[in-house]
């Protein structure tokens, strides 16, 4: 826990379990709110092969993810750390107005 801290700057053990919370409450809400999206739009498991469902479900959870994290972040008072952890994927990603 202690390299954890260390590397993402974080003070409390509170905090941690804070942020641990925001990213298993995020998890699962990607994944709730993909779904019906993907209903709406017409691609059902059943309907479409495999081959092509789940990388259309992988590609609509990428987007999903990121706005839900900085949502529930913000819920839960952490949202300066988890924009940080946007910039930092974003950059990585090769966005360049994300870069240091």
């Amino acid at each position: 826990m202690k390299k954890i801290k260390e590397k993402w700057g974080i003070t409390s053990n509170t905090q941690l379990i804070i942020i641990f919370i925001v990213f298993g409450i995020t998890g699962s809400l990607s994944l709730i709110v993909t779904q019906p999206l993907l209903d709406f739009i017409g691609f059902k498991k059943g309907i479409i092969s495999s081959w092509l469902y789940i990388p259309l479900k992988l590609i609509l959870i990428f987007p999903a993810y990121q706005v839900i994290l900085i949502i529930i972040g913000t819920i839960f008072g952490q949202f300066r750390f988890f924009w940080n952890i946007e910039k930092k994927m974003f950059a990585r990603l090769g966005f360049k107005m994300f870069k240091s």
